[in-house]
């Protein structure tokens, strides 16, 4: 006779569960204990927003311009590129010609991009 999945938990997954139910249990108890013993005595400046010391200044929601994200979007595919390269340079041996010719492409593409980028104006900080 089949088992209909999930039905039966097997025993196999009894200490995943109780362990599970230990560390929500944890958290809530430690968050518990904390809101009952630390200090609490709120004020208008420790309710107030903290900018680097100085008085906020402006709206929370202000918008920013498109350039800065995409600055961020090539940070993050120039952050990329280095990932790919630890692996790389690790087994540089192993790899031999080969490895050494993909990874010149690799560079050759994201130099492309990075050329591309730079043209169009999306590392200017106008």
């Amino acid at each position: 006779m089949l088992e209909t999945p999930g039905a039966v938990l097997p025993l196999n997954y009894w200490p995943v569960m109780v362990y599970g139910l230990i560390a929500i249990a944890f958290g809530i108890v430690t968050i518990t204990i904390g809101y009952f013993f630390r200090p609490s005595k709120p004020s208008q400046s420790k309710l107030s927003p903290y900018e680097c010391g100085c008085p906020p200044v402006g709206d929370a929601r202000e918008r920013f311009s498109v350039k800065f994200y995409i600055i961020a979007m090539l940070f993050v595919l120039f952050d990329l590129e280095t990932v790919f390269m630890f692996p790389w340079a690790i087994d540089f041996k192993a790899l031999g010609a080969f490895g050494f010719y993909e990874m010149l492409v690799f560079i050759f593409i994201l130099m492309v991009g990075y050329v591309y980028a730079w043209k169009k104006g999306a590392l200017d900080w106008d």
